[in-house]
């Protein structure tokens, strides 16, 4: 973790880090903070928002998998709709790349796929995708193998959304009074721990 951007931070850096990793297992700042206090460190909302803002977690970068689980799940935020392409190592469970997009077009769906064979070796990866026709299409359009599968390791991104859906509400896939960027803030570091 670079956190070359809080060093004047008056927090000890062990602490520092468990209060960015704790936003997104906790999915609150007001959580994050009761923690940090049973170590004696009261700090405010805002503080731990800055940490993580200028921490800019992102998934790891240089991964080499045999397959890749990719799908695309919608989330709600607010009254809108997004859609949440992500990229899963079915081996390890690691996210590689996530993606927060305003709408599913072959089009986004080949920028996402740029963006992930860019920061990581996934030209020799099996892609594992569902019957969904632009991943399909973007996938054949960029040379990368694919295989059609409804289960086996492909559970591994269906495991990770139910997951990324019961963290952010009660209710099922639903962002509450957040705007995209803080939601995609949260997926990054959600994907990152």
């Amino acid at each position: 973790m670079d956190l070359s951007a809080v060093e004047r931070e008056r927090t000890p850096r062990q602490l520092l880090e468990l209060g960015i990793r704790l936003y997104p297992a906790v999915l609150s700042f007001s959580n994050a903070i009761l923690e940090l206090e049973k170590f004696g460190v009261e700090r405010s909302r805002k503080a731990v928002y800055g940490w993580v803002q200028k921490a800019d977690l992102q998934p790891a970068t240089d991964v080499t998998p045999n397959h890749v689980a990719l799908d695309e799940t919608v989330i709600q935020i607010d009254d809108h709709r997004y859609w949440l392409y992500t990229a899963v190592d079915p081996e390890t469970n690691e996210i590689p790349h996530i993606r927060l997009l305003s709408t599913t077009t072959t089009a986004l769906t080949e920028r996402f796929l740029q963006e992930l064979t860019e920061k990581h070796d996934v030209e020799d990866a099996v892609f594992l995708v569902d019957g969904a026709q632009h991943l399909q299409t973007a996938l054949r359009r960029h040379g990368l193998r694919f295989r059609y599968e409804k289960h086996g390791n492909r559970n591994a991104v269906e495991r990770i959304f139910r997951e990324i859906k019961r963290r952010t509400s009660s209710f099922p896939n639903r962002f509450g009074h957040a705007n995209p960027s803080t939601a995609e803030s949260w997926l990054q570091a959600f994907a990152v721990w």
